[in-house]
């Protein structure tokens, strides 16, 4: 058995686990970090797409280097309002996540392709039956349990279209609510990549978690025909399905998944409540963690318990909007609540997805005329 030793163990070289030991090679050189990935590569098979708002000014070095594509506006599309909106957007794509991290991050400092069979806070163990000693241990692994948390789900497959022809998009459609609505809210996502290569995401709102992705790629070939489209090839696909959290216990939540270690990304439960969007937060801990003074088991498992409960705290907003979402509209007419909301101001809009709604923001989502019955909305309030 071979003995490895550092000061940080990162498990998991995902958005989370990656931003987190880029920011701290960046600014902790001295710390001798061990970045540990499951697969071959980092990053998974994935697009992130982000608003430039969503990352303050302080990390945006951080950001910066993983950007595939930018563009100025954005529009969507609903069945009472079309509207181009003014903010710059961002897309990630995870190959270039992977060489980025190899490019900031010494080649000793990483291993893929490498398996966590156990952990705690001080040491993990490798399928392979490397042994780990660290002053910290951090997961990162994403996903986690959700058994204490009352969820909805976000589910997509995506796929990279290459077309014959130019395809026409300037700039993304980041919600096409003119589609058929089934299994919930539905909406198709559209990312122009080049003038013939759009990444087009079949996206719903669901009550259930089942996803077929045969059946989404139907639906994404069906879209791209009536839009003109001819594909000539299907480049990448990826899929997923994320919680849309409006209550549970966030104490049992925390023991479930702590395993007596700190906790990062999703596994801490730090991403937006309503949109499942987690980028922000990713990138908010990492200037966190890379901050401290220490790095020992103690002082990780504190800061990562605190930045997480805080962050617990301050989405109870989002998750009241859930509530309205899931329980106060009817499945087929929750459009209409993203209609209504993408009639607000712009910078409502952005502060709404970093997760900054201001007091005014939060009572101006809620004013006026409900998209739902009223009904619905007070057994939502107090359900």
């Amino acid at each position: 058995m071979s003995v490895k030793n550092c000061d940080l163990a990162i498990l998991g070289g995902g958005l989370a686990g990656g931003l987190l030991a880029m920011a701290l090679a960046k600014r902790q050189p001295d710390v001798r970090l061990l970045l540990i990935e499951e697969a071959e590569t980092f990053g998974g098979d994935h697009v992130w797409s982000f608003f430039a708002n969503d990352i303050p000014d302080d990390a945006k070095w951080l950001v910066d280097p993983l950007i595939c594509y930018d563009w100025n506006e954005y529009s969507v599309r609903f069945p009472k309002l079309k509207r181009t909106l003014g903010s710059r957007y961002h897309s990630i794509l995870s190959d270039h996540f992977d060489t980025v991290i190899r490019e900031k991050i010494p080649a000793d400092q990483y291993l893929t392709n490498a398996s966590v069979v156990s952990h705690d806070e001080t040491s993990v163990e490798l399928a392979d039956g490397t042994r780990i000693e660290a002053a910290g241990v951090i997961d990162a692994r994403g996903g986690g349990n959700v058994d204490a948390l009352t969820c909805g789900w976000q589910k997509f497959t995506g796929q990279l279209l290459e077309c014959e022809e130019p395809h026409g998009l300037e700039h993304p459609i980041v919600m096409d609510a003119t589609v058929e609505q089934r299994d919930g809210y539905r909406f198709v996502y559209c990312l122009p990549f080049s003038p013939t290569e759009v990444f087009v995401e079949d996206t719903y709102y669901s009550d259930g978690s089942k996803l077929d992705p045969r059946i989404l790629r139907q639906r994404i070939a069906q879209y791209a025909d009536e839009q003109g489209w001819k594909v000539k090839n299907v480049l990448r696909e990826e899929k997923g399905v994320l919680p849309v959290v409006f209550k549970g216990d966030y104490k049992r939540f925390r023991k479930d998944n702590e395993n007596g270690v700190a906790l990062a990304g999703s596994r801490a439960g730090l991403f937006h409540c309503l949109t499942s969007y987690s980028l922000p937060d990713a990138v908010r801990f990492a200037m966190h963690i890379s901050a401290l003074d220490t790095l020992d088991s103690a002082s990780l498992a504190r800061a990562s318990s605190d930045f997480a409960a805080k962050h617990w705290r301050q989405g109870w907003y989002y998750r009241l909007l859930g509530k309205f979402l899931f329980i106060g509209a009817e499945p087929d007419q929750r459009y209409g609540v993203f209609q209504r909301f993408y009639g607000l101001s712009e910078k409502l809009i952005e502060r709404f997805y970093a997760g900054q709604s201001t007091r005014y923001d939060k009572a101006r989502i809620l004013t006026g005329e409900p998209p739902m019955p009223i009904s619905r909305a007070i057994k939502a309030l107090f359900s």
